[in-house]
């Protein structure tokens, strides 16, 4: 068990003008993509890390070049304008919902990366006159490649259509929700899920009880503990599936279960997702007659997770150190969303 120390990029921000291409576009149409770029493009795809672009250009032409290219559908939410670029860095991140030290920033020009550096410290910034070191960077390595991995970007496009079906939407949420045609699963992990379950530790911060990254073995452990149980959970809707967004790690003794550590996908947090596994807790605890605690260590990132366990009615009883011991009365229990369909394990034997 570990504090995520490690940096992972979750997004690389690309310059366009002698960074992509050669050539600047305002000054001809002859504009052609650099072989480098476009391999370390579909090599970052591969390993699950998101693109975008920050660029100064006219925007319709600048789509119309990476059309042609047959690469546009590889960047979300491109901010290519004549405003600053860390504005527009800062824009992309808001977009996607990732923290600002998950960016990288490719940019040939020197003046371009201060500005972004200096605004955002937190940022890598990377001289785009060569890019042939960057893949084998280890913040350009994560550890696992799973199916969600490769498939992230296309999970994030259904995210786009899911959000401008919310837009468009006239009526109150929960009419919306229920439109989406939701199904939650929760299950205990198997060991093809560590993978994935070890990746949503190391990259779920904001919705993150407790800010620990457990490495694949160590969740192997808790897997086949008698003593514990560890829940993964998956979301599907209408436009596709989210994959697995949460993990649960729950320590069971004859009187007292102790949440280790409840994680869920940013993607997820207006689904309601929070309080479904919370509330399936709460109801087996009380089914078997025993008292639900969870552990809270406060982050500078996590503050969303305590408002979670706050509406969900547990209550900090003591401190240990720097964690917050919080419990449940469970006499509060509270049904599941009619707008969700909710799959659960039989039980939590192993």
């Amino acid at each position: 068990m570990r504090h995520g120390s490690e940096r992972y990029i979750k997004c690389v921000v690309w310059d366009l003008d002698n960074t992509l291409w050669k050539g600047i576009l305002s000054e001809t149409d002859q504009v052609e993509p650099r072989a480098d770029a476009l391999n370390f493009i579909r090599l970052l795809d591969s390993r699950g890390i998101l693109q975008s672009i920050a660029s100064k250009n006219d925007h319709e032409p600048a789509m119309k070049k990476l059309r042609e290219f047959g690469i546009d559908n590889y960047f979300l939410f491109p901010q290519i304008n004549w405003g600053s670029k860390a504005e527009s860095v800062k824009k992309i991140t808001d977009l996607i919902n990732i923290g600002i030290d998950t960016v990288a920033f490719i940019d040939d020009q020197p003046f371009e990366r201060e500005e972004v550096n200096f605004s955002h410290p937190q940022v890598l910034c990377i001289d785009g006159t060569n890019l042939d070191p960057l893949p084998d960077m280890p913040e350009f390595n994560p550890k696992f490649v799973t199916e969600f991995t490769k498939n992230r970007r296309l999970i994030y496009l259904d995210d786009i259509r899911r959000n401008r079906s919310e837009e468009e939407f006239q009526g109150p949420k929960e009419e919306f929700l229920s439109t989406l045609e939701m199904t939650l699963s929760i299950a205990q992990a198997k060991e093809k899920d560590l993978k994935r379950a070890e990746e949503l530790t190391v990259r779920t911060h904001q919705l993150n009880s407790t800010g620990y990254a457990y490495s694949y073995e160590e969740l192997n452990i808790f897997r086949q503990s008698d003593r514990h149980t560890l829940l993964i959970s998956t979301l599907e809707d209408k436009f596709g599936s989210y994959g697995r967004i949460g993990l649960t790690l729950l320590e069971r003794s004859p009187d007292v279960w102790t949440i280790k550590l409840l994680l869920m996908s940013c993607r997820v947090m207006s689904r309601g997702v929070g309080s479904v596994m919370l509330n399936y807790l709460r109801q087996e605890a009380g089914n078997q007659g025993v008292r639900l605690q969870a552990e809270f260590l406060s982050t500078d990132r996590n503050r969303m997770m305590y408002i979670s366990y706050k509406f969900a009615h547990f209550r900090e009883i003591d401190q240990r150190e720097n964690i917050a011991i919080l419990e449940n009365d469970l006499t509060q229990a509270h049904g599941f969303p009619k707008y969700m369909r909710i799959i659960l394990p039989s039980s939590f034997e192993k």
